[in-house]
């Protein structure tokens, strides 16, 4: 049945566009668009690229050799939307105004929805997203900081956080909606989460908390980092990118490259080494919150990313969690493949497509105690 379904995936990044044509379950083909940075300078904004990015998109994929003639559905990364929960979603009007309107901050993947309803208007078939950026399951306590002025956010790698979940869980022999993981993901970004029955209860907001990365600071001392946001030294935009893009390993040894670093480590740099080393000691801290979040009660670590291809990183980090229990290991991320996925189940009636907005629990109304 399913291979009468032909779904077209795309996954826009900050200097790319990922295509993929699905017959089914079965990848057709899968392309790459690359753009130069300075091409995207003449760009303002993510939405300035639009126009641009919507042709190219669909001129490389109506010259493809294996290009069909109809398509079933068109299916886009989901963006900073509103915090709801996970699934696949029809696009609607007050999806694509939300992602326009760069709900929860402005970020490629909120061209998605849009691209994928656009294009899909072309074929006359039906567009959706999956497990956006913003997908919110948190469990009440989670959504707690510390002071009621501001709520923990569930940013994370959403999309290919639950498609490991799915594959973990069937290895593992047991239903996803029972299953109880710990799944890092850890790449230029690392989610730490706990997904208990198909939802992620917890975890690090991927923007600012957690581990520091190849490109990010993660979770920064308050007191000593409100004191650089108030040195005059820095504009907002600056501290933003010094906490998102121009943190982690970029900041302590000048590039985002982890197989880079571990070069530098392994022909005698102490500093790439240390630095590299911290990283993992900090991932592992966060895997301990998340097995603390379920009690204890889990059914396996699962470590997904494009880090996970490298022995160096997944037996570090293994040394330090072996302990806790089982470790799983599934190296690099398929998002063209998770959002065909999720399109797919509902084509084949699996699933229903949900209606935009669907929220979760939703976050505790604090008042200021008097």
């Amino acid at each position: 049945m399913s291979n009468s379904f032909h779904i077209l995936a795309i996954n826009p990044g900050s200097t790319s566009n990922k295509i993929g044509l699905y017959n089914g379950a079965e990848k057709v083909f899968e392309h790459t668009i690359r753009h130069d940075r300075e091409e995207l300078k003449q760009f303002k904004t993510i939405w300035d690229q639009y126009d641009f990015r919507y042709n190219v998109i669909r001129d490389e994929f109506k010259k493809h050799p294996l290009t069909v003639d109809r398509l079933d559905a068109v299916v886009g990364r989901g963006g900073l939307l509103k915090p709801i929960i996970s699934g696949t979603y029809e696009v609607n009007d007050e999806m694509v105004q939300d992602a326009r309107n760069n709900y929860q901050g402005e970020h490629a993947s909120n061209l998605g929805c849009v691209l994928a309803r656009d294009l899909a208007k072309e074929y006359n078939c039906r567009a959706f997203i999956v497990d956006p950026p913003s997908t919110c399951e948190f469990q009440r306590l989670s959504f707690y900081s510390g002071h009621p002025l501001i709520t923990r956010r569930p940013i994370a790698h959403a999309l290919n956080i639950h498609a490991i979940a799915r594959k973990a869980s069937h290895d593992l022999g047991i239903p996803y909606e029972k299953s109880r993981l710990i799944i890092a993901h850890c790449g230029g970004g690392i989610t730490v989460a706990s997904v208990v029955g198909g939802k992620m209860i917890d975890n690090n907001d991927a923007t600012c908390e957690g581990p520091f990365t190849p490109e990010r600071t993660g979770g920064m001392p308050l007191m000593p980092f409100a004191d650089l946001c108030f040195s005059g030294k820095y504009t907002l935009p600056q501290i933003k990118k010094m906490v998102m893009g121009e943190g982690g390993f970029v900041a302590y040894l000048g590039t985002n490259s982890a197989v880079k670093v571990e070069e530098m480590a392994a022909s005698g740099d102490t500093l790439a080494r240390e630095v590299y080393q911290a990283m993992v000691y900090q991932i592992a801290k966060d895997i301990g919150s998340q097995a603390t979040v379920q009690n204890g009660k889990f059914d396996a670590i699962v470590v997904t990313g494009g880090l996970a291809y490298s022995d160096f990183f997944f037996n570090s980090l293994s040394e330090r969690t072996g302990f806790l229990g089982k470790i799983l290991r599934y190296p690099g991320e398929d998002e063209l493949g998770a959002l065909a996925g999720g399109a797919l189940r509902i084509l084949e009636g699996s699933e229903k497509a949900l209606s935009y907005p669907q929220f979760g629990e939703r976050p505790p109304e604090w008042k200021f105690a008097t």
